[in-house]
């Protein structure tokens, strides 16, 4: 059987079909477009020897890096996977590098206690003093941040607490929700508990920014953002009012967004 095009060529339907079924293998696979590179260094993610996680159903190595707080580089390195990044449910991702355990082996022998020489006095060490722990610098981006949303803050970022990885931004339901610089989206979904409809945003290979509780997301997966465009309308999926919770993570740890973000 041939099909005839209108510029007059011939073309048979066995060639036809092997198009269709290229476009539509090309078609399952998202392709994600690394924005330009900032100038900060990328560092390693600390690993946690000898924990694993499931995959399961909806899941992405981006939103599976996020949800651990481990950079999805080291996660794709750590388990042998390559871009895409092509996940299966049930499957499991270590979190750490290597493939035995991170246990320090035993001592051979335990060394005998030393004495002080008879009548010589012996007096205790003196105690280390202790000084508060300098706060360190931010590490610089490389490009400028803006406002996500317009609002009150209502929840700050604390360090160490799983519940404060960022600011909590009050607003009212539908209400415009801005990427917070250029990047690519590389998560838009719903799978992250605790984050509602969520949104998160690569911007070079160190920095990602996130975007929860919208009561609709804009974009897709894939999808090139430029900064101060609408990528979703604010709402409470996943929280008890109209708000924005607005996260920035440095090589996978999250840090506090004021102190990216310009004074208003």
């Amino acid at each position: 059987m041939t099909t005839t095009l209108r510029s007059g060529h011939r073309i048979t339907h066995a060639l036809l079909i092997g198009i269709a079924v290229a476009m539509l293998g090309a078609c399952s696979t998202t392709v994600v477009r690394e924005p330009s590179a900032s100038s900060s260094t990328r560092k390693p993610s600390q690993a946690k020897p000898g924990a694993t996680v499931r995959v399961q159903r909806g899941d992405t190595l981006y939103g599976i890096a996020f949800r651990n707080g481990v950079d999805v580089n080291d996660l794709a390195r750590w388990n042998g996977l390559a871009a895409p990044y092509t996940i299966y449910p049930g499957q499991s991702l270590k979190l750490f590098p290597g493939t035995g355990s991170s246990r320090p082996s035993a001592a051979t022998g335990t060394p005998a206690p030393t004495r002080p020489a008879t009548g010589t006095a012996t007096r205790p060490p003196p105690a280390p003093v202790t000084r508060p722990a300098a706060t360190p610098a931010p590490a610089a981006s490389g490009f400028t941040w803006r406002w996500p949303a317009d609002g009150h803050l209502i929840g700050r970022f604390v360090a160490g607490d799983a519940t404060k990885q960022g600011v909590d931004i009050a607003g009212s339901s539908g209400q415009s929700v801005r990427a917070a610089a250029d990047g690519v989206v590389v998560y838009s979904g719903a799978g992250l508990v605790g984050y509602g409809e969520l949104i998160i945003i690569k911007h070079s290979e160190a920095w990602l920014s996130a975007y929860g509780h919208n009561r609709k997301r804009l974009v897709n997966e894939g999808q090139s953002i430029k900064a101060g465009q609408q990528i979703a309308e604010m709402g409470r999926s996943g929280a008890s009012r109209d708000m924005l919770h607005f996260e920035i993570r440095h090589n996978g740890k999250p840090v506090d967004p004021l102190q990216y973000l310009p004074p208003r």
